[in-house]
């Protein structure tokens, strides 16, 4: 079986490029989490602003749980990207080939992105082990109170451990949205700059770092608010429980579904309830976004020249392995 060298590459740098961004904005991205996953009335809520997150754990000198969580997270930013990249760039390449197209249209490419995404949550989070369920229970945990991987988890039953399935491969919507608008203005970017190749394999085009940065602000943006209210039921779904929720058991079960979610925004906040802390999200993912695919694009060239060398060595050595 010949290894598909060009996905493999996109799958590299992408996952490389999702472990920086993680790790630089994870005390943000953990604000963020703790804000959204507050339901509570405007009068009676703990954190009036994202704000008011840091400060409390700067007051109770809790700085470093602002990283809590952290190491399941970037195992699970690494894993779930390689995969999407690998598959959204093998899904990409397939069309082109089957179609006989030299481009993709903007209604292609978000079916192709939507399948590598179905493809990335039901290989991670509906594997054995839900990193996902556990990287946000730890970030919402109290601060200074939070457990170890599996001990989080088995704290509830292993199908709470799966808590927000469905909500995820809706939000793979997310993904398909940001990465379709981000290869089309791509795409017409770097238009003038592609010249027909034959015969011998060449590194992709890329872009310059700002303009990767940008395009991918700009994606991430549209896609964000496009899905925002599934982002925040899918934070209610998968927090931590809070010692200073009051509300009874059988509501707490209600609030694992997604219309019991939706059901528990409503009735406490309100329709502007579905939109509390888009801004923080908006900053939070853009920054995310922009900061991965500008590192993506970056070592984009030198990802393809390493795997380059790989599949040169396994080709040149296969006959010595399976004499081995």
């Amino acid at each position: 079986m010949q290894l598909d060298l060009e996905s493999l590459s996109e799958a590299t740098s992408g996952a490389i490029g999702s472990l920086v961004s993680t790790t630089v904005l994870y005390p943000l991205d953990t604000c963020k989490t703790k804000y959204q996953a507050e339901v509570q009335a405007q009068h009676q809520r703990k954190y009036k602003r994202i704000s008011d997150v840091l400060w409390e754990a700067i007051a109770t000198r809790q700085v470093l749980s602002l990283y809590q969580g952290l190491g399941t997270k970037n195992v699970q930013s690494f894993i779930s990207s390689f995969i999407y990249f690998y598959g959204y760039s093998y899904f990409r390449k397939l069309y082109l080939k089957r179609s006989g197209n030299r481009s993709i249209g903007t209604a292609a490419n978000l079916v192709v992105a939507t399948a590598a995404g179905v493809f990335t949550i039901v290989i991670t989070q509906a594997s054995i082990i839900p990193l996902d369920t556990a990287s946000s229970r730890m970030q919402t945990s109290e601060f200074g109170k939070s457990k170890g991987f599996w001990k989080t988890l088995s704290e509830g039953t292993w199908s709470e451990a799966y808590d927000g399935l469905a909500i995820s491969i809706l939000l793979t919507t997310n993904p398909s949205i940001q990465y379709t608008a981000y290869d089309q203005l791509k795409e017409r970017i770097l238009k003038s700059k592609i010249s027909n190749r034959t015969g011998t394999k060449s590194s992709p085009e890329a872009l310059s770092a700002f303009s990767a940065f940008m395009l991918g602000a700009v994606s991430k943006c549209a896609a964000t608010c496009l899905t925002y209210p599934a982002i925040r039921c899918k934070v209610m779904i998968q927090a931590a429980e809070s010692d200073d929720d009051k509300s009874t058991e059988a509501e707490r079960k209600a609030q694992r579904t997604i219309s019991g979610a939706l059901y528990t925004i409503w009735k406490r906040e309100g329709v502007l309830g579905f939109f509390k802390g888009l801004q923080a999200q908006i900053l939070k993912t853009v920054l995310s976004s922009a900061l991965l695919l500008m590192v993506k694009e970056k070592i984009a060239k030198s990802t393809w020249i390493l795997m380059l060398m790989i599949g040169r060595y396994l080709s040149v050595n296969s006959p010595k392995l399976k004499a081995i």
